[in-house]
């Protein structure tokens, strides 16, 4: 039996995707949404950016904040060992 895959249609840029997941549309829709909002911040600060100049962008900062939130866990992890 194959697994069920929602198709979600997003907007990311004023470009339209269709996303196939198994998470719940409403969490893909406002992951898409965050996306797009990022993108726009970036293209607001930078008029001249294109499209794929603003994607990388906006990976890069997506991926430090990634970054930085597991350092914050791993701090917050390691504390609470500490004290036991």
């Amino acid at each position: 039996m194959g697994e069920f895959k929602n198709r979600i249609n997003v907007t990311i840029n004023d470009q339209h995707y269709t996303i196939v997941g198994e998470d719940n549309p409403e969490h893909i829709r406002y992951v898409a949404h965050l996306v797009d909002e990022k993108m726009k911040e970036l293209g607001s600060k930078n008029a001249g950016l294109d499209t794929t100049r603003k994607a990388i962008l906006t990976a890069v900062n997506v991926m430090h904040e990634k970054v930085q939130l597991e350092e914050q866990l791993k701090d917050l992890q390691q504390g609470s060992r500490s004290e036991e």
